[in-house]
């Protein structure tokens, strides 16, 4: 069978089996439509590609992302490609709305849309539409139509912070014929360590297409306390220099349970403790704001103040409760942090980005469900840099310990900022390797033809 029938085949059987799926799912879709407002906008890029179309004659580069973390990802990509590549428009897409709110803000001067779904018409049409010199992917977004798509127009794809963990590569292997083919058409592999690349080499990529550059989230860290995001949330919260602060960010329910009842307990021995809740996801906010509230805590909202608008002073129980309930602030907040809770670790999530609270000289704790970040997990506890906690009450206990000692808790904390300092450099290797694949004086007169619409 000719290839090119075949890939033809292989693309219209995906578009039945999504289609298939999003019919089984439209009922929950809709659902949350109604009553929680998500999945309300960007149907038109989503479903047909109809992406915005770049208004200049530059090449474009195009970087997909995710949700949150991927977007923090590329922000030193993105700065880095831009000084190298000033010619160039500069295209970052994102699955997630909250993705979306955070690559709004953090790439104000380049187009942000959704991510096309991966049926054969809305990428065809995505790609058309912004006709890319080159698609850049964060971690494992191995699209197959995308892929498929791109290799019939010479489209180079290339993999950037690629990570796989032992769970995924299990699944993977048991469409490893189909797998391969996909890698195969992927032209360079940027990877985070050795055990990712193997895997990756395992499953079909191409040895030599296989690059290790460490992971990015090291090098887009942010290491000093007094930047002025940092700075300008102290301010706006009334913080005092000399209150010692817990921070639980990322949490998912009943993380802020957890957090709260440790709080309780400890300021009956340290007063001038305060506490940060930041949810991970911002349709909790409200949620979490009725909690504190119900538990009989003074609250403090980081949407109603700004710098200085905080009186942060005691209620009957104390300081109020701070609330983080704005996008893109978490990794500044951190910088407030004495103590770093990280969540989704006390529940089946998989843990979230400690890299951020290490970076900070934080004495960083999370439950023992880490597997998204398995490899900087084994990193910091192997160094004392960090310590997992299990349950409400150790979390509570350590907190305690930690505050009873400052030397312990500086001492985790040094060792957590310089591992991270250690592991910085990857942002550099992996845009050598995009410069690598792009032309170096592109014109969008290389790619002939109108815009199609």
């Amino acid at each position: 069978m000719p290839g090119w029938l075949l890939n033809h085949l292989k693309s219209w059987s995906l578009n039945l089996t999504y289609l298939t799926m999003l019919v089984i799912i439209s009922p929950i879709v809709l659902w949350r439509m109604l009553t929680q407002g998500k999945y309300c906008v960007g149907w038109n890029e989503r479903l047909l590609g109809c992406v915005p179309q770049p208004k200049d004659n530059k090449p474009c580069l195009w970087l997909h992302a995710v949700s949150v973390g991927e977007v923090m990802q590329l922000r030193p990509v993105v700065a880095a490609l831009r000084e190298q590549l000033p010619d160039y428009h500069f295209v970052i897409t994102t699955t997630t709305v909250t993705g979306r709110d955070v690559a709004d803000k953090s790439f104000p001067d380049d187009t942000v849309c959704y991510f096309p779904f991966d049926f054969t018409w809305s990428v065809r049409r995505a790609i058309r539409r912004l006709r890319p010199v080159a698609v850049v992917l964060v971690e494992l977004e191995i699209w197959p139509n995308l892929i498929l798509e791109t290799d019939r127009t010479n489209v180079p794809v290339i993999l950037i912070n690629g990570r796989l963990s032992a769970s995924s590569f299990r699944g993977y292997t048991r469409f490893r014929y189909l797998v391969r083919g996909l890698l195969e058409s992927v032209h360079t592999f940027a990877i985070q360590n050795e055990i990712y690349a193997q895997r990756m080499r395992a499953l079909g990529a191409p040895p030599e297409r296989v690059h290790v550059t460490g992971s990015i989230k090291f090098d887009a860290v942010e290491t000093d306390r007094h930047n002025p995001q940092t700075t300008e949330i102290r301010r706006a919260f009334a913080i005092a220099n000399d209150a010692p602060m817990f921070i639980a960010g990322s949490t998912q329910s009943p993380e802020e349970d957890y957090a709260l009842a440790a709080y309780r307990e400890i300021r009956k021995s340290v007063p001038k403790l305060r506490l940060i809740l930041v949810p991970r996801h911002k349709e909790r906010f409200e949620e979490v704001a009725r909690l504190v509230q119900s538990q009989g805590f003074a609250l403090t909202r980081r949407s109603t103040v700004t710098s200085g608008d905080s009186t942060g002073g005691d209620s009957a129980n104390g300081p109020p409760v701070l609330l983080l309930d704005t996008l893109g602030e978490l990794s500044a907040c951190w910088g407030l942090a004495d103590i770093a809770f990280v969540g989704g670790s006390l529940t089946k999530r998989g843990g979230q980005n400690m890299i951020e609270p290490a970076g900070y000289g934080a004495a960083v704790l999370f439950g023992p469900n880490t597997r998204n970040f398995r490899d900087v997990v084994e990193i910091l506890l192997k160094n004392d840099a960090a310590a997992v906690v299990h349950n409400a009450e150790e979390l509570t206990t350590r907190i305690q310990a930690l505050l009873q000692s400052s030397s312990t808790r500086l001492e985790m904390g040094r060792r957590a900022q310089q591992l991270v300092l250690a592991q910085q450099g990857a942002t550099a290797r992996t845009v050598a390797l995009i410069s690598q694949v792009l032309p170096k004086t592109a014109s969008c007169e290389a790619s002939s033809g109108k815009r199609a619409a």
